[in-house]
């Protein structure tokens, strides 16, 4: 009814060859074959990881059709995909142009992307996903609904729950919007992630409480409705969060993970339903998170702790499911904040299962150079990293080059 009531006269329904198969599409078939003078068009060629490719055959697909509306996709007419893909792998053109209505349906409770303006695609000729952020794709519609979610197995709940949680964080922890820089000389060319502020930051802080509290229950009973109904609104929530502040170094360098595992590792992870190999969003940035803070403390924590160890003490009294006003948080002193939170975040991603480092899904040190090449055109994301340097010269490759160093293992 939601798109009879938007006067949608031709539906474009865009899904992939399982979900296409399960409850939640077959009850959005049967919702649209309801409406009278409502046609529709079903694609259901989509990708779990979704490729530079598969997203120019469904355009092309689109692009043959009369929609007004889309279920799960929305298309920019005449012109080229790499138009608004994130400079400098593509133009990074703004959306200045009104979009088709999208409705966003999601069967996962991780991304969140019914509340973002963000889309990721694997370039698979550069061997790294990157995306396009812009406001204008936000979509107009989100259905959130725990029947959708009732099909994933255990492994899927976990990697996408782990996706909450490392929005949630990164978006807490990345440079204040007040540092944002450089500031655009017009509102068109605004980047969609502002850095941290204080409305992300109620949105980020409610996803990695719930998530810390409900993600482990899931894990153990796949029956736990109140868990998984809490996630949902979490994976929500902390869309909210990370599509207003962004995210930063964990997201930047999980990218090249995942696009050089199709021609490296060929590492599947277990529970995803697919020929592709596929190491899923929240295992990839599970790898950098504590690094990022503690495991080197001396060259790493430079990162995130000195430009805001109020807000990492804030995180380690969340895992610690205490206040942070507890004497067992306020008497560590700042320096040592990052290694307090490193074990803290390694504990809980053990309780979860997942694997110990990048050497656990097939990566060696001889991955290094092209894992830090893939990682560096990441700008959209690296910019928002507190402390980062010159990203693009010799110390941010060394800096970048020792952090995934030390996520080969821990």
């Amino acid at each position: 009814m939601d798109l009879k009531n938007l006067k949608a006269r031709k539906v474009g329904v865009l899904t992939d060859p399982n979900v296409a198969k399960l409850r939640p599409m077959q009850a959005a078939v049967a919702s649209l074959e309801a409406q009278s003078d409502l046609s529709f068009e079903i694609f259901d060629r989509v990708v779990a990881e979704p490729t530079e490719q598969s997203w120019r055959e469904a355009i092309s697909w689109a692009r043959k059709h009369d929609f007004s509306h889309f279920l799960a996709f929305t298309v920019y007419k005449d012109a080229d995909l790499m138009d608004f893909v994130n400079a400098p792998v593509g133009k990074g053109l703004p959306i200045s142009q009104s979009l088709l209505p999208l409705i966003a349906v999601p069967t996962t409770a991780g991304t969140g992307s019914e509340t973002t303006g963000t889309a990721i695609l694997d370039i698979t000729s550069l061997s790294f996903k990157t995306g396009i952020a812009n406001r204008a794709m936000k979509p107009l519609l989100g259905i959130v609904d725990t029947h959708n979610t009732e099909s994933c197995p255990t492994a899927v709940h976990i990697s996408s729950g782990l996706d909450v949680l490392f929005h949630s964080l990164e978006s807490y922890t990345a440079i204040p919007y007040t540092e944002r820089t450089p500031r655009p000389a017009n509102p068109i060319l605004r980047p969609a992630y502002q850095g941290s502020n204080p409305v992300a930051d109620i949105f980020s802080l409610w996803a990695l409480r719930t998530t810390v509290k409900y993600l482990p229950r899931i894990a153990k009973n796949l029956d736990d409705t109140e868990a998984r109904r809490q996630m949902l609104l979490a994976s929500s929530f902390a869309g909210i969060g990370f599509g207003n502040a962004g995210v930063h170094l964990c997201h930047g360098m999980s990218y090249p993970i995942s696009g050089l595992n199709k021609k490296g590792p060929k590492y599947k992870h277990p529970g995803y339903v697919t020929d592709l190999p596929i190491i899923p969003h929240g295992i990839r940035y599970g790898f950098h998170f504590a690094h990022l803070i503690g495991a080197d403390i001396l060259q790493v924590f430079q990162f995130t702790a000195p430009s805001s160890p109020d807000r990492h003490r804030e995180a380690l009294a969340i895992f610690s499911k205490v206040n942070v006003t507890d004497p067992s948080i306020t008497s560590i002193p700042d320096r040592d904040i990052g290694a307090h939170l490193h074990e803290a975040i390694s504990r809980f991603l053990d309780g979860l299962g997942v694997p110990r480092g990048l050497k656990a899904i097939g990566y060696t040190t001889s991955d290094l150079d092209r894992l830090v090449e893939g990682t560096l055109p990441q700008r959209r994301v690296l910019d928002l990293a507190p402390g980062i340097g010159d990203i693009v010269g010799a110390d941010g490759k060394e800096y970048l080059a020792r952090i995934l160093e030390q996520s080969m293992e821990y």
